[in-house]
């Protein structure tokens, strides 16, 4: 479902390209988007560099994943302004995060 609802954000955003897609990427992001709903306080683990500092960090699930979804949005908005294709749907990993973390929502048992 996440995959289908990537491809419908790419090809409604991009209505006009005649350029084919083909890709698993929009349905990793709804992985990505169930993850974040599901694990808000986990912790991961990632590589910061800054220049010459490089160190293994925990950093916070959410904020990780919200810097990759405007990171996303950003450079979606940034194509579409400049007229030029980079061949990355970035619109699509946008919308299988969304679709992904609507779905787990619908998915998860409620307790009474």
């Amino acid at each position: 479902m996440c995959g289908v609802s990537a491809s419908l954000t790419h090809g409604f955003v991009n209505f006009s390209s005649k350029v084919p897609t083909i890709g698993a990427s929009g349905a990793v992001a709804g992985v990505l988007g169930a993850y974040v709903f599901l694990f808000p306080t986990a912790r991961v683990r990632t590589l910061l560099i800054l220049f010459v500092f490089v160190q293994v960090v925990s950093i916070p699930a959410v904020i990780l994943l919200g810097y990759w979804v405007l990171i996303q949005v950003l450079s979606g908005i940034t194509e579409l302004g400049s007229g030029r294709t980079s061949g990355i749907a970035w619109f699509a990993h946008i919308g299988g995060f969304v679709a992904g973390f609507v779905l787990i929502t619908m998915m998860k048992k409620r307790r009474r």
